[in-house]
Formats: C-alpha cells, sequence, structure tokens
C-alpha cells in the first residue's frame, strides 16, 4: 500500500528542509496513512513561516494570527476541481486516488510549541503531522483541549507510531 501515496512536499524557504527533512517527512506520512489503513491518496505537506500562515490564517480563516498547522481539506463534491488520477496496481484495473488535501505547518510556531511543552521539536512535527492527517480524514474538534476526541486519537497514535517520549 506504501506506494500508493503521493505525498508532496514544499518549503517556503530553502532552510526549512534541514527542519523537515524531506525523507523524514515522507516516512513519517507514510506510517499514519499506513496504520489508519488509509486506501490509495494524495497530499501535501509544506512548511512556511509565522508571516506566511498568518496570512493564510487571515485570508481563509478569517483570523489575523499565527497557528501552527493548517488542513486544507479536498471537498470532493467541487466538480471544477475533480479530475482523476490513476494508480496501476499488479496489471488490475486503474484506481482511482483519493485527493485528501494540503497540510501547511509552520515550523517557527512548532518550535514555540515544542518549547512551551516541553518536548523535542521532532516529536511535536511528529504530532503535527498526526493531527493535519486527521483533518484531512474528516476528524475535527471544537477546542484545543486534551480530552477531545480527536486529541486522544493523536495522541494514542503518536505513542504508537513510536513518536512520544512521555
Amino acid at each position: 500500500m506504501k506506494n500508493s501515496w503521493i505525498i508532496d512536499i514544499s518549503y517556503g524557504h530553502e532552510s526549512f528542509r534541514e527542519e523537515a527533512p524531506e525523507e523524514l517527512v515522507q516516512q513519517r506520512v507514510s506510517s499514519i496513512l499506513e496504520t489508519l489503513g488509509v486506501e490509495p491518496c494524495e497530499l501535501s505537506v509544506s512548511f512556511v513561516s509565522d508571516d506566511e500562515i498568518q496570512e493564510l490564517n487571515k485570508t481563509y480563516r478569517d483570523r489575523d494570527e499565527t497557528t501552527d498547522i493548517l488542513s486544507f481539506v479536498q471537498d470532493d463534491e467541487v466538480e471544477d476541481f475533480s479530475w482523476p488520477e490513476l494508480v496501476y496496481e499488479d496489471d488490475a484495473q486503474p484506481a482511482e486516488i483519493r485527493v485528501l488535501g494540503d497540510m501547511v505547518l509552520s515550523l517557527d510556531t512548532l518550535k514555540r510549541n515544542a518549547q512551551s511543552f516541553s518536548v523535542e521539536t521532532d516529536e511535536e512535527l511528529f504530532r503535527l503531522l498526526i493531527h493535519g492527517v486527521l483533518h484531512l480524514l474528516g476528524f475535527d474538534h471544537a477546542t484545543n483541549d486534551e480530552s477531545e476526541p480527536m486529541l486522544v486519537q493523536q495522541e494514542q497514535l503518536l505513542v504508537k507510531l513510536g513518536g512520544s517520549k512521555r
């Protein structure tokens, strides 16, 4: 199943590659998708600065503030944007790939979060990738309270995947 995921990774600044290496991000997102049993899909992950994510947050959520991650779910009902992409599996019939959407992470906020929560930046990166994938799969939370079912699932996945040092 691993070969059927298309994970596009981009960086707002070249220096962000060192903080969130492409190979590591690919591996982490693949392990999340595999653990959740997600079928062939495509998604993107972009790493940006606080200024860039603040502008996106203002434009798309009407919140003029920074945030750690934004998830933009691909709406399957928007006809103007749906063209099928095909994957061929072992000479079988082509399978349509589900486009999940886009995740945008601020590395600036990620680092502040890690310091605030007394965790390594690597752990916080893994946490945010899980968080974003869950949003792209349709999960949501009303608050940031740790008892929110989505946030409980996020932390359980983080432990299961070996990303938590707690």
